[in-house]
This record gives structure tokens, C-alpha cells and sequence, in this order.
């Protein structure tokens, strides 16, 4: 038997364990349609833990892929940015056409009007890992989406989390990151105004959750995560101006 060790970092990650070459954590309802899900994106091209069955405990088990997480590396410059940008891209592009009713997806953290877009949901620098390969893992909440407000997300979590950087400075690797992406003027547009409200479904889940007392989520916000939360949503409708100059600038 190969000795199971912890694995932190992320914000629901109890129960979540290395063994060996794996990664094993609890089975869910929506495990299943993760799983394929996942399958379908690497048969697709997408370079992705390899998802392996359950073990004899009935957890989901994965592959287990070398690295750091993109969070307690050093920031990423403008170049791996803009790596970064064309991943989502391609993970995107790869989704086309994936029905998440077939796949036995569950609904959205943060659902969205009109989803029409399989997404994972969480592209954010917590779970990105980097290494000889560029991988995102944790794609339990994988569902219905769009790719705005997914695309809204990652832009936001890899170059506008810091309310203290000079919105300049930061609309600069915006720019990378979205130019990565290769997104055109029309979602360009869409995503300025979308960055903000993205934010506010954030802080606004954790506050409803921490009412309802749902865990992970309820406690997340007494934790500091809903006043950063809401500390971001300020400082993209402040600046919403700086953005919207460095995504349409010439």
C-alpha cells in the first residue's frame, strides 16, 4: 500500500489525497459527468489529468501531474499571460458542441442566463499547475456556462486580483492574457462589462451560503474571501474605464 498524503491549496479540498502517481478524492454526483467530461477534452487535444475510475474506497481517482500551482509561483509575466490566454482558449474551442446533459453535468456554482457553453469554471492560478507541463486540474465544477463568463473569471483571477496594484500596470497583463485568447472586438466588449459582475456572483454566493450555512462556502466568507470578494468587484467597476482602453486599444 502507497502512503496517502494530503494535498492543500485549493478552497474544498478535504478529503483530497495523493497516492503514488494519483490524486483520490471523495466521489460526488457529478463525478461521473466530470470524468467524462474530461475524457472528451483529452480526446479532443486538451492536455489534462487523465481521469482513472474509482478505487476500492469508491473515490475518483486521476492522474497526479508534477508541478507547482501557478499561485505560490512567481507572477506570471506578460508572455506566460498570454499562454495562459490561449489554453482557456483552446479548452473553450474544445467544448464546442459537448452537451452537458449528456455528459451528467450538475448545475453551475454561479449559473448564468443562457449557458451554452461547457466550462470548467475555476481557470484561475489555484488550480494551474506549472511544470514541464501546463495543466489545469480540479474540474469538479465543470457545467453549463458561457464563454464570457467564464473567460470573465480567469482574466479577473490571473491579472485584476490584486486591488492594490495600479490599474495601469494591471490593465497591461489584462491585455496579454485577453490577447492570448485571441478574443475578438464583440467579446472584448462583453467582457468589460462582465468582469465586475462576475466578481459580485462571487461575493454574493459566498454571503448566501454563509446565511444558508452551506460549506465550504459559508465559512470561505467569514474567512476573508467574501471581503476580498467584494474588496475585487470595487476595483473593477472603479477602473471599468482602464480595462475597457486596454482591451480596445489599437
Amino acid at each position: 500500500m502507497q502512503p496517502e498524503i494530503p494535498l492543500s491549496g485549493g478552497n474544498a479540498s478535504v478529503g483530497v489525497v495523493r497516492v503514488g502517481s494519483t490524486v483520490r478524492k471523495p466521489w460526488t454526483e457529478n463525478s461521473a459527468g466530470v470524468a467524462a467530461y474530461m475524457r472528451a477534452l483529452r480526446a479532443r487535444g486538451i492536455d489534462l489529468p487523465e481521469p482513472r475510475g474509482r478505487d476500492d474506497q469508491g473515490r475518483m481517482v486521476t492522474e497526479y501531474v508534477r508541478g507547482t500551482l501557478a499561485m505560490d509561483s512567481p507572477p506570471l509575466n506578460r508572455d506566460e499571460l498570454t499562454r495562459v490566454g490561449a489554453m482557456i482558449r483552446a479548452i473553450h474551442d474544445a467544448s464546442v458542441g459537448l452537451d452537458p446533459e449528456e455528459l451528467g453535468l450538475g448545475p453551475a456554482l454561479l449559473p448564468v442566463a443562457d449557458p451554452n457553453l461547457v466550462c470548467h469554471g475555476d481557470l484561475t492560478p489555484w488550480n494551474l499547475v506549472i511544470g514541464d507541463r501546463w495543466v489545469f486540474i480540479d474540474w469538479d465544477g465543470s457545467a453549463a456556462s458561457t464563454r464570457v463568463w467564464d473567460l470573465a473569471y480567469s482574466a479577473q483571477a490571473f491579472t485584476l486580483n490584486d486591488v492594490t496594484e495600479d490599474p495601469t500596470a494591471a490593465a497591461q497583463r489584462l491585455r496579454a492574457f485577453v490577447s492570448g485568447y485571441g478574443a475578438d472586438a464583440m467579446l472584448r466588449a462583453q467582457l468589460t462589462s462582465a468582469l465586475a459582475g462576475r466578481a459580485w456572483a462571487m461575493h454574493d454566493m459566498l454571503e448566501r451560503a454563509h446565511h444558508d450555512g452551506r460549506e465550504p462556502w459559508g465559512s470561505m466568507y467569514t474567512e476573508g474571501h467574501g471581503a476580498h470578494w467584494r474588496a475585487v468587484a470595487r476595483y473593477l467597476e472603479q477602473h471599468a474605464g482602464v480595462w475597457q482602453a486596454a482591451l480596445t486599444a489599437a
